[in-house]
This record gives structure tokens, sequence and C-alpha cells, in this order.
């Protein structure tokens, strides 16, 4: 790896030939982030920290930001901006901000500290991360999360963040995978609720300080763009049910990802794309849609009736082994009875510079594989045995139970509570589950979307991953966003406010309210036979069929016409009980999968015009001779911007041309 620092050009724009999707979107202008900086990589934000324009504490009051969503991003933005003087308007779905969905991140967080003296550095964190997503991301950007990420320790070792700790005191690293180092911090298998609670005090410290004003229960449901610049949102009060219109100089959505579109996810339950996507469809580009994440270790499915999947940290691919029995015939036999020879650890053979510690859309695509070949454990689901082993039993005779118990106790009463068998004594059985999406709505260097006004944080944009987001590396960005990043980018925006006043009378204000009840009316009135939830279980599996861990043009193409079916199906034959003046989790879920819809198509759409294997994207079309990922970056090294088309238009497609000059592209190697 030859060591560049950022003044050369080391790759040409791309120029796409292939058209799989024509007649399916529209060629708009090229985009360019309007704010990237130049120079060596290095002195990249330092220099734009100093050249942004500060805003003085007295100014700070007169100023209002929203912000939606509660999560290490939103929640670390909310405290760090009402810390400084900024008035803060904090929307959650929620009953309470520490019920975000970053509480259930298990396995760690990243930072290069080099604490292990094993040849970590801010650049081999950044060059790790830009091959990780396959080059699909931005360089500035990312270079910028690894330089911040030693800053976030310490932060939340002030806050009282209770790391693990080696035996003298230091904090403990651990592995994750596509890297050789370690410079995963933890605790336990419960690093984002630590982390989280800690973003959580801090923010609620300055409610009681009164520089941020607290919404729980509320669900935005439109975004308010005024004179070209977003100005405000309109929420929902999920219990009274009111319609509330809410206005400020600035939004910021840190609401999080979409793959609850496939129905089965790690996510929660609630977690939807209902903020993201009403601002795309207001004029914000989605970026890279197809680019979502399948991780590898979740406990599997186990019938039709689940609603819900369950992750098992990434942490447990430093003690565990994967493997697979080598003769289908022994697949139904307990494992414990299968000898040593006739087991195949398949990563570690296919692999073995890195072993169970690759990438997640490599692992993950290793164990369909397994599976298709018949080799795949656990009970039939269907036709196949969805499931590989992980097993700890190397990992109890070298450390010692306790050991095992002390890295990992939680994660293994969480497996089994789930399945009723016990992980020491019998290995785990796992298999890829929708986890994560690298995919979300264009910002540029600032954060800020193509809306003027319009910030975007954490999981919620597009910026840092590119095409494979590695383990440990979301609450990495979320809590960069919210506690170095987006403070420092937005005060050049505010810097110019405060702006004039928008009155809810102003037009584009009764616009968006009035476009919200309309839309709930319609809700009710449909009056069909289906509910919400069966509607999105339908969704789910052609997403999971057609746009899942392996894609292909006639696949897309069949997935695009099943969605419109679907969604014109929805529209007339819904049925949403009950009103919309109290709770109601029927309408609320109505909403949420009438976007999920209209997302699931751009998705296809996004993925059909791919003609590459790039990460999380795997077209068959496109691999090696030895099933390998193959990317063609002479065609597709740019971001994929879409705009919303309008009700019966085709997207628009803006492509952001990918340009390095830190890091030379090459075809990603674990072997």
């Amino acid at each position: 790896m030859a060591f560049l620092d950022g003044t050369t050009l080391t790759n040409k724009p791309s120029a796409q030939v292939s058209d799989d999707a024509h007649g399916y979107y529209t060629l708009g202008e090229p985009l360019v982030d309007p704010v990237a900086p130049t120079g060596p990589i290095k002195d990249r934000w330092i220099n734009r920290k100093f050249e942004n324009r500060l805003v003085n504490p007295a100014n700070r009051r007169k100023l209002d930001v929203i912000i939606v969503g509660t999560g290490l991003a939103g929640g670390a933005a909310a405290a760090t901006m009402g810390e400084a003087g900024y008035n803060v308007k904090s929307f959650c779905y929620q009953d309470s901000p520490r019920r975000a969905h970053s509480i259930a991140a298990q396995g760690g967080i990243n930072a290069a500290k080099n604490y292990k003296e094993d040849g970590d550095s801010i650049h081999r964190l950044f060059y790790d991360t830009v091959k990780g997503g396959d080059y699909r991301a931005r360089e500035s950007n990312v270079y910028r999360l690894a330089e911040v990420s030693a800053n976030i320790i310490d932060q939340c070792v002030a806050q009282g963040v209770p790391f693990a700790r080696e035996y003298g005191g230091l904090l403990d690293n651990r592995s994750f995978g596509g890297v050789q180092v370690s410079r995963t911090f933890y605790a336990r298998g419960q690093t984002g609720q630590q982390l989280l609670i800690g973003a959580y005090q801090a923010m609620e410290r300055q409610v009681a300080e009164g520089t941020v004003e607290q919404f729980t229960r509320h669900e935005m449901l439109e975004l308010i763009v005024a004179d070209g610049r977003a100005r405000g949102i309109i929420a929902r009060d999920m219990v009274t049910g009111e319609v509330e219109t809410h206005l400020a100089d600035a939004v910021v959505l840190a609401s999080g990802g979409y793959g609850n579109v496939f129905f089965l996810s790690t996510n929660a339950m609630g977690s939807n794309v209902t903020a993201a996507w009403r601002a795309h469809r207001k004029g914000a580009y989605m970026a890279n849609p197809c680019y979502t994440q399948i991780h590898p270790t979740c406990i599997p499915v186990s019938g039709e009736h689940q609603s819900k999947l369950t992750l098992m940290s990434e942490s447990l691919r430093n003690d565990g082994r994967i493997w697979v029995p080598k003769r289908a015939e022994d697949c139904d036999k307990d494992p414990r009875q299968i000898a040593e020879e006739d087991r195949d650890y398949y990563l570690e053979r296919i692999y073995p510079s890195f072993g169970n510690l690759v990438p997640r859309d490599i692992a993950s695509r290793a164990a369909k594989y397994m599976c298709d070949e018949g080799r795949g454990v656990g009970p039939l689901v269907g036709d196949f045995r969805r499931g590989v082993y992980l097993d700890f039993a190397d990992a109890i005779g070298r450390l010692g139970r306790d050991a095992v118990a002390a890295k990992y106790g939680n994660l293994f009463d969480m497996y089994a509570r789930i399945t009723g068998e016990d992980p020491y004594e019998t290995p785990m059985r796992i298999y890829p589950a929708v986890h994560y999406v690298m995919g979300g709505l264009w910002v540029d260097y600032h954060l800020q979307s193509n809306i003027t006004g319009l910030f975007v944080t954490g999981e919620a944009n597009f910026s840092d991953h590119g095409a494979n987001r590695l383990g440990a590396s979301a609450l990495m960005q979320g809590l960069a966003d919210g506690y170095f990043v987006l403070p420092n980018t937005i005060r050049e925006y505010l810097a110019d406010g405060p702006f004039e006043t928008v009155p809810e009378t102003h037009p584009a204000v009764v616009e968006a309210r009035t476009s919200v009840e309309e839309r709930i009316a319609k809700f009710l009135s449909i009056n069909g036979t289906r509910s919400a939830d069966s509607y999105h279980k339908e969704l789910g599996h052609i997403m999971w069929e057609y746009c899942g861990m392996e894609r292909t043009e006639e696949g897309l193409r069949k997935a695009i016409d099943m969605i419109r079916e679907l969604k014109a199906d929805f529209w007339t034959n819904l049925k949403v009980l009950g009103s919309a003046d109290n709770l109601n989790q029927s309408l609320e879920k109505a909403g949420r999968v009438a976007d999920f819809i209209e997302l699931g198509e751009l998705m296809c759409i996004d993925a059909l015009n791919r003609r590459e294997s790039c990460g999380g994207h795997f077209r068959a079309e496109s691999q090696t001779e030895d099933g390998e990922a193959l990317r063609h970056d002479e065609e597709f090294a740019y971001v994929a911007a879409w705009e919303f088309g309008g009700e019966d238009g085709p997207p628009v497609l803006h492509k952001e041309d990918l340009l390095y000059t830190a890091i030379e592209m090459k075809q990603r190697s674990y072997k």
C-alpha cells in the first residue's frame, strides 16, 4: 500500500456505456459537491474548520434548529448544538429518546488510537474503510471520519461510558471484519446501549438547561421548504393524533436507515424511511439506494410467522469459527458428532489472510453459497436449510468458559433464550440478514443536502461507507457526525441567520400541512381488505428475492413490475382501522409502508442501472471466475443521486464522479 498525500488524481471520471435500466429513468445534469475540499488530505478537515464562519454566542440564542431522530447521530447533535447555545427542537417517534435503534448495536466502535501498537493509524483506518466500501465512497469524507474517531473515544470516556478494559486498566480493543488490526472499543455486547446512554444524558442535560425542547411520540410526516430553504417539518403527535407545524432556521435529519424495506431485518420494528422519503419527494436526492448491507451473523429465519430478525454481533467472529459439513448427508447430524476432518471451515479455507474476519458482504455471500450447495444446517425453512455453524469449542478450550463468558456472555444468553440451545455446548447457527444501508440522502462535505438548510447525519445519509460498511463503523459515523462534524459545518450556513421568519400562513407551510392531512384522510377512506402489514411482508419478499444478496437484470425487472402492481393494489385495497384523532398504529404503518413501496422501486432501478458488483451490491452478471464481486470502475465510479421525478414521472439520475487522490482503486482481495 503506497502512501499518497492527496494532491494528484489517481483515477479518471467514469463513462457509463451499459444501460440496463433504459426506460426506467431519465439522465439529469452531473452533480458536483460544491464545498468539497482540496489539498493534502490530512489538512482538509483542519483547514475547513478554520475556514467555516463562526456564529457568536448572542446570535446562537436567536437561531432555531430542528433535529429529527435521537439515536447516536441525532442525540449527539442535539446535545452539542444545545450546549453551544442554539435553540434545538428534538423529535423522535419512540416514547423516550433512549429507545432509538442505536441502542441495539452490539459489538463496538472503531477508532484509530493504535493502543495495541499493531500498525494502526488514521491513514490505515481511512484506507480500510475505503477498501471495505469497495472504492465507492468519497475519500475526503472518509478521511475526516478516521481523523475524528479518536476524539469520540475521549468524549465517551469523559461521559462515563464503561468501555471494556484490560487487567491493568487500559481500554481494551478487539478486531472486526475487513481489517488486520485491533481498533474496536467495546462494552461487552452492549456498546450501542452504553454510547446512546452517554449521548442521551448529555442531551437531557441540555433539556434541563432549556436549550433543547424534546418531542417524544412525534413522527415527521412532511418537510417544509419555503423560498428554497428547509424551514421546518409537519409532525403528528402519535398519542393524540394532532398534526403540528414546527418551524426553524435549519432542519437536521438523523432518522436512521431504511433496512425495514425488506420487512425482515435486524432493525427495530418501528424503523422507517418516512422522514428521508418525504424530504426526497420535496427535492432531496436519494443516493445509492441499492447499497444495502446483509450481516452474516444473525439468528436464522425459523418460519413464516416472524416479523423481526436478531443480530449476533460480528465480534463473535473474533473467537468463533464458521463452518458447514463437507458432505450434505451430514447436515442432519448433531454438529458435535461431526468429526473435525468432515468440517469445512470455508472462510478460513477461501480467505486465509483474513479468515473468519472478512468483510460482511463477503462472509454473507459465502454463507449463501454454502447453503445453495445443499450444505446448510438447521431445520428446513421451505426447501432449504438456511444456516451455518459459528463454533466456540476451540475458544472455550483455549481460553476457558469463564473468559468466553466475560467477553460474550450477554450475546450467548440472548441466543439461548431465543433458540433454546446452549452455545457453550453446541455451535450457534447463523445466517445473513439485512442489517444496515449505505445508501441515503445525498449530502455535500458539510452534510447539507441539495435542499438548502436541510442537513442529514448518520445512517440517514450516504456519505462515508461506499458500497459496504465495515463492522463497528456505524457507531463511529453517528457520533462523529453528531459531536464533531455537523456542529462545525452547520455554522457556515447559520452564520447568515437568523433568517426571515416564516409564518404558518406561508403557502409552503399550508401546502405541507394540507398534504399530510389529505394523505391521512386517504388512508382512512380506502376501506379495502388488506392490512399495511400484509403489503409490507409481500414487499419484503420481493425485495429479498430479487434485490437481496444477489441481483440479476431479469430479476430486477420482474421486481419493478411486481412492486408497481403492489403499489396500485395498496392504494385501492388498503384497510386502516380506527381514526386519526388518537393512537393508531395501523395508520402509522400505512404511511411507512406507502413510502417503503416507492423506495423499493427506486432501489431496484438503481440496482438495475449499476451493472457491476461492488460491496453489498452483487450483480450475478458481474463476477470473477471464483465468484467474487467484479467492479467496473471505468463505468460506475460515481455516486448515483436520484431526484424524485413526480407522481407519474421516472426518477432523474445525477452522477457525482468519485475521484481519488489519496488512494489507488484496486479490485478487493482478502485472500
